[in-house]
């Protein structure tokens, strides 16, 4: 696996950007960036100064979300008493067979629900199964205490959808030409 690895160079405040595989992650760097310029640090004889190496990837890594997770849920517990993020997933599975066809994933986290990712093919669309899915990760989030949910779709996907479900768009951002991210969330209500 090639991953991007970012690091300083001496002379100058450009990027110096490198193909390397993960061993060589351990690096160190003499320079640090000053003002516009990079300036060597001040050191003791023996001293060794070591800089942190930024890594650019595009492959999930279970090790590194785990690290990662782990840390945010300490913060939590620390600054908010508590830590109560969990995943939150709908499937929606074929009778016959229990393939999975379509199905939502996201997570709840201090009384916020995410609504990260939903799909149903074409055909099991239009008959209010995806209304049900929908209905089903509200609920559960309600469940868990949650009492507000946010979401984003893209233009062309689903904002209607939504709005029939009681979601309201709070903001929009142009991705690219005619295509925008939309921002929702709905106020939950235990039923």
């Amino acid at each position: 696996m090639q991953l991007q690895v970012i690091a300083f160079e001496a002379d100058s405040r450009r990027y110096q950007e490198a193909a390397a595989s993960s061993a060589a992650i351990d690096m160190t760097c003499s320079s640090w960036l000053e003002g516009d310029t990079l300036k060597q640090p001040e050191r003791t004889e023996g001293e060794i100064l070591k800089q942190n190496v930024i890594v650019v990837g595009d492959q999930a890594e279970p090790e590194f979300e785990e690290m990662i997770g782990k840390g945010l849920d300490e913060f939590n517990v620390l600054k908010a008493g508590l830590n109560d993020r969990r995943p939150l997933s709908v499937i929606v599975r074929d009778p016959h067979s229990n393939e999975v066809l379509g199905g939502i994933v996201g997570r709840t986290s201090l009384g916020l629900a995410f609504l990260d990712l939903f799909y149903l093919p074409d055909a099991l669309r239009g008959a209010g199964l995806g209304t049900q899915m929908l209905q089903a990760f509200e609920d559960e989030a309600c469940q868990r205490g949650c009492r507000s949910a946010v979401l984003y779709t893209i233009s062309f996907q689903a904002p209607g959808f939504y709005e029939k479900n009681g979601w309201v768009s709070f903001g929009e951002i142009s991705s690219a030409p005619g295509i925008n991210r939309v921002f929702m969330s709905k106020k939950l209500a235990p039923h």
